[in-house]
């Protein structure tokens, strides 16, 4: 199929009954991983063996499988990006009929209700905002953290939109220039704050206090600026103006810390929450 998501960033997990499906917006479409909706829909407990196999029986009822199939880059369970196996929506129903499963048609209508609010998003990016505040809520975030969170968001989009106008998009470069930031700022790169905090595959700013976030805020908000002023132009440029907006963020942090008296990061992270949430489940 020759799809290749090298600069994508659309990475996103869905939930059909508690079961993770990966997926990825592609060329105006969601991708999603069929070796996540086979596991969903069969519970097998050897999900690629059985795709392995479905493939074969497909190709002997004449279904173009290497036509419609593409691997895209989607992040697997050690966190990495790693090639696999995805279909849209309209080929994975045609996958799904061939599939004994009497979770089919309930996941044919899941699938008509996460395209339906994908294009409500394009139309109205207030409705995402809503969305994901209804998922910090229930994984029982306060309120005051979550319009935090969304903020920075929406900052650290506008951050990589620029790196990406300036040919510094790659997977590659911003996680670079992110811990060109986070260095300046805190002291500490991404995977540094993440074992500082207690954490593994965790998304660090989910587990970040309101001093934390807003600090991150100023970083990201500072480079975007720096970056525009400087007109700063590739990696190099981009790299020197992440370290000055990190820089300017570790200054108000700085000044923070002396009229506190106390240090504002902190090893707390929102963990307990999350075990809660999945405890609430069973």
């Amino acid at each position: 199929m020759g799809i290749n998501n090298k600069n994508s960033k659309s990475y996103k997990l869905a939930l059909f009954q508690d079961k993770k499906i990966r997926r990825i917006w592609y060329d105006g479409d969601w991708y999603f991983s069929i070796i996540d909706v086979i596991f969903a829909l069969t519970e097998s407990s050897r999900p690629r063996k059985y795709w392995s196999e479905l493939k074969m029986k497909l190709i002997s009822e004449g279904f173009e499988v290497s036509d419609i199939i593409g691997q895209l880059k989607l992040i697997a369970e050690d966190g990495k990006l790693r090639l696999t196996d995805c279909v849209n929506t309209k080929y994975l129903l045609r996958i799904i009929q061939s599939i004994p499963s009497k979770k089919a048609e309930p996941f044919k209508k899941w699938l008509a209700q996460v395209g339906y609010e994908r294009i409500q998003e394009i139309e109205n990016p207030e409705i995402g905002q809503n969305r994901i505040r209804q998922y910090y809520e229930l994984k029982g975030y306060p309120k005051s953290w979550i319009e935090k969170r969304i903020r920075g968001i929406a900052i650290r989009q506008d951050l990589t939109n620029e790196w990406k106008s300036r040919d510094s998009g790659t997977d590659k470069e911003i996680a670079i220039l992110t811990n060109e930031i986070s260095n300046a700022t805190f002291d500490k790169n991404i995977q540094e704050y993440k074992d500082f905090k207690g954490l593994q595959k965790e998304n660090l700013r989910d587990h970040m206090n309101d001093w934390e976030l807003i600090l991150t805020m100023v970083g990201e908000k500072a480079t975007t600026d720096i970056t525009i002023t400087k007109n700063s132009k590739r990696f190099k440029e981009c790299k020197e103006s992440a370290k000055k907006g990190g820089e300017v963020a570790k200054e108000t942090k700085n000044s923070i810390e002396k009229r506190l008296g106390k240090s504002v990061i902190s090893k707390k992270n929102f963990l307990h929450k999350c075990k809660i949430q999945r405890i609430n489940k069973q």
